[in-house]
């Protein structure tokens, strides 16, 4: 019988609570403050805290901060009477499972504990199950590559995250590796078959969301019936608008949590948020474990192993293009371009190569032009004095004759060169 800590300031609440929680068969523990609250929770540990915000010596928000400090998996919903949601957003922002608004009805508070136990003995079993299969940890290793800071300190959060049924939050460039990363935590936290049901934000109407996300009454549309067992992975989540942002937390809510989200943002949700441009309760709900992913150009030191690595999964129709090796004047093109792809772009590039080239070396000759940077070259002002034709001309034709490149380069109008 799973068992729940009540914390509230007035007996009266106290006997209420007991009424109507003992016959759904949960066994009811009580406390008058946070200070006794955690003292009887370290000595018996329950499988819930359900306590209000109000309180003295110690507030509910404190309570909540000892609590999750001493028992980073303890499950407290908290109960709050103001009717702003400012004080329950905190509680979400400081780790509380999800909270109640006074008066809230009873199958409301039944329907949250339920929730707040089944989430629990999930993340328990996941736990368990997560020692089991050593593939995980060198799916890790096999699809997150480079040596880099960045990218080692990725690694291990994932190899962290993989094992557990936590909301997610994946913030990153377009490009930068968020659906992988994604992808490796479906697998780490889901059984073999479960379904990973993947939604983009940008792509979908504010219509779409409604019914695939809230169904007919709220407690979950096509889509989080689809995810049951498995993985919501819900990308470019910046892109949804306010009010679908708010059927969002009410499916959230509603939702039994019998999926894992994983969300993905290419925009910080927290300047977002403090602007006023995006859901302060869904941030909370969704951001608990966030985890930032590098653009490649600040690890440019990744670059020849993701060279090898793109090359593994290329194909060439002479010869194994596993074998096709770039020479280190093309390695250093690679590393002195920007890559506003990241790593989506690199994998194109290299992809493309590898699947056209007639030798297995590859030069900075073969490169695409956009990607090299052409250095040490005088400037324009220096070639006055009737050189100037000379100039713009060696800058065309070391652009192959592509006056748009050309006059990017040189900084003027197309039709200025001829």
């Amino acid at each position: 019988m799973p068992s729940v800590l009540i914390v509230d300031d007035l007996l009266s609440i106290h006997e209420m609570l007991d009424a109507v929680i003992q016959p759904t068969g949960f066994a009811t523990a009580f406390a008058t403050d946070g200070e006794k609250a955690l003292v009887r929770y370290k000595a018996e540990k329950f499988d819930l805290v359900l306590a209000d915000i109000d309180m003295k010596p110690m507030d509910g928000i404190t309570l909540l901060k000892q609590l999750k400090a001493y028992d980073p998996s303890a499950i407290i919903v908290i109960m709050t009477a103001y009717a702003s949601t400012e004080s329950a957003v905190q509680a979400l922002k400081f780790g509380a499972f999800d909270y109640l608004q006074k008066p809230f009805r009873v199958d409301e508070l039944i329907a949250t504990l339920k929730r707040g136990i089944e989430f629990k003995q999930f993340s328990a079993e996941r736990a368990n199950v997560a020692s089991a299969p050593a593939v995980k940890a060198a799916d890790v290793d096999s699809r997150l590559v480079g040596q880099s800071a960045q990218n080692r300190k990725l690694v291990q959060q994932v190899k962290k995250l993989a094992a557990v049924r936590t909301p997610v939050l994946l913030q990153g460039e377009n490009g930068s590796g968020k659906t992988t990363v994604a992808e490796i935590l479906h697998a780490g936290s889901a059984a073999p078959d479960a379904p990973l049901v993947r939604i983009d934000c940008a792509l979908s109407s504010a219509a779409d969301f409604h019914d695939g996300l809230l169904g007919q009454n709220g407690t979950g549309g096509a889509w989080v019936q689809q995810a049951r067992g498995g993985t919501l992975l819900l990308q470019n989540l910046q892109c949804l608008a306010l009010p679908t942002q708010q059927e969002l937390v009410g499916v959230l809510r509603n939702t039994a949590h019998g999926f894992r989200l994983i969300c993905t943002t290419a925009e910080d949700l927290e300047k977002l948020t403090d602007e006023g441009r995006f859901n302060d309760e869904l941030f909370y709900r969704v951001a608990s474990l966030p985890v930032g992913l590098s653009p490649l150009r600040d690890r440019i030191e990744d670059i020849p192993a993701l060279v090898k690595y793109f090359l593994t999964k290329a194909s060439n129709p002479n010869f194994d293009a596993n074998l096709v090796e770039f020479t280190e004047d093309a390695l250093e093109t690679l590393r002195a371009y920007h890559w506003p792809g990241n790593l989506s772009e690199l994998g194109q590039v290299v992809t493309k190569i590898a699947a056209t080239t007639e030798t297995r070396v590859v030069t900075s000759q073969q490169l695409p032009l956009r990607l090299k940077e052409i250095k040490d070259w005088p400037k324009l002002a220096d070639y006055l004095a009737g050189q100037e034709r000379q100039y713009l001309e060696m800058v065309l034709n070391a652009c192959r004759g592509d006056k748009a490149v050309a006059a990017k380069i040189l900084g003027v109008e197309p039709a200025k060169l001829g």
